[in-house]
């Protein structure tokens, strides 16, 4: 699955630092990009401080491996000996073959059993530097960058992080899973999670896209901000929409990446044009900013991570009591609130419930909801009133 750096900002006890996954060093011959993820590979072992040189227990060392273990310890860096796939005090006796690696210790585990993980954590203490005072605030902002195949998703990230960190192709479905990425600009953190090109399950053929497409899915999930990128060329088509309903289902603030920004002929169609077109065709997520970028360029990149703090530091807020009624009162003179049999409905009093996204509870006398036209009115001028631009917004009438 792994093809791209993953990487994980990581703490044992008061030591802190960047875990990086990599791709595997052999994989097999007929995937297109073997020759881009072993080189990958071997840029994050150059940069590193520490290697981890995992092996698989289930089977013998190999030559290649064992070549490449003496080419990793001509880097002059400290390296770690793992041997996965360790599963039982019996699979520690057949471990001889790998000794031939010349090394004084090796730490036998089970990552999927969690064994001995404890005895790899104490190695690694004993070899991790003491960590300088935090040059970090908080823990990082956690960006997804969601989109449909090749609308440059992946490059965003390599443009944001200022270096190749992940292979980029005109071939479809080059990221097969999601990838963390951490950066930091002005002392503050950044988790830039590229997942793979949502399309509907039935249209792939391989179980890894699908495993990849499952994930992206997730990712929207657990992000803290969801990145909409499309193609400037062509947009907004039915599965970009269909990946818009996702990240308004979450509830996460939303940003809209119209990618590619440097190939359109802006004398024949202004700016103004593909705004429209997006907030019509999408009107569900008018309220998500829209960016016009270009990741060969870089324009307007390095936006999105303001835009992330902005719309994310929305859907954070609380609203006092007293304010979301002075706003009631003015918004039910100005437009008396109507219910779907167009009978006039009598709010006494709001609250605000919840945050990620904020949610709001009306009492009203008798049970009702508002017609469609009226809430999505009422949450327009909530979202104008109260500076809650790029967040979705929840309302809920309650008789009391």
């Amino acid at each position: 699955m792994t093809r791209d750096w993953v990487s994980a900002s990581c703490r044992l006890e008061d030591k802190e630092f960047i875990l990086v996954d990599t791709g595997g060093f052999f994989d097999f011959e007929q995937d297109p990009f073997s020759r881009l993820v072993k080189g990958k590979a071997w840029e994050a072992s150059q940069d590193a401080d520490i290697l981890i040189f995992v092996l698989d227990g289930k089977r013998d060392l190999l030559p290649a491996e064992k070549e490449l273990y003496f080419s990793l310890k001509k880097l002059n860096k400290p390296i770690l000996v793992v041997v996965n796939k360790v599963d039982s005090l019996r699979g520690e006796e057949i471990l001889g073959d790998f000794f031939q690696l010349g090394t004084e210790s090796i730490i036998p585990i089970s990552a999927e059993h969690k064994r001995n993980i404890d005895i790899l954590e104490e190695a690694l203490k004993g070899i991790l530097p003491a960590t300088t005072a935090a040059e970090t605030e908080g823990r990082p902002l956690r960006i997804a960058l969601v989109g449909r195949i090749n609308v440059g998703k992946s490059s965003i990230v390599n443009m944001l992080s200022g270096q190749e960190k992940l292979i980029v192709s005109q071939i479809p479905g080059t990221t097969r899973d999601s990838t963390d990425t951490l950066i930091y600009r002005e002392k503050k953190a950044f988790c830039l999670v590229d997942t793979a090109g949502i399309r509907k399950l039935s249209r792939t053929r391989d179980n890894r896209e699908k495993a990849g497409i499952i994930k992206a899915k997730k990712d929207i999930m657990c992000a803290d901000v969801v990145c909409l990128v499309m193609d400037a060329q062509e947009f907004p088509v039915r599965q970009d929409t269909a990946i818009a309903h996702l990240a308004y289902d979450s509830g996460k603030p939303l940003i809209i990446a119209l990618n590619k920004w440097d190939l359109i002929n802006k004398e024949h169609k202004p700016d103004k044009h593909f705004k429209v077109k997006v907030y019509e065709k999408m009107d569900f997520i008018a309220y998500a900013p829209l960016l016009f970028t270009s990741a060969l360029s870089g324009k307007r990149i390095i936006k999105i991570l303001d835009l992330a703090e902005e719309v994310y530091t929305n859907a954070s807020k609380r609203i006092p009591t007293s304010r979301l009624n002075d706003f009631l009162s003015r918004v039910s003179e100005e437009h008396p609130p109507l219910s779907r049999k167009k009978t006039r409905i009598k709010i006494k009093y709001m609250t605000q419930q919840n945050v990620f996204p904020p949610t709001f509870i009306l009492f009203t006398h008798s049970a009702a909801s508002f017609s469609p036209a009226y809430e999505k009115y009422f949450i327009h001028r909530l979202r104008e009133k109260l500076g809650l631009e790029g967040t979705p917004i929840r309302i809920q009438l309650r008789q009391n």
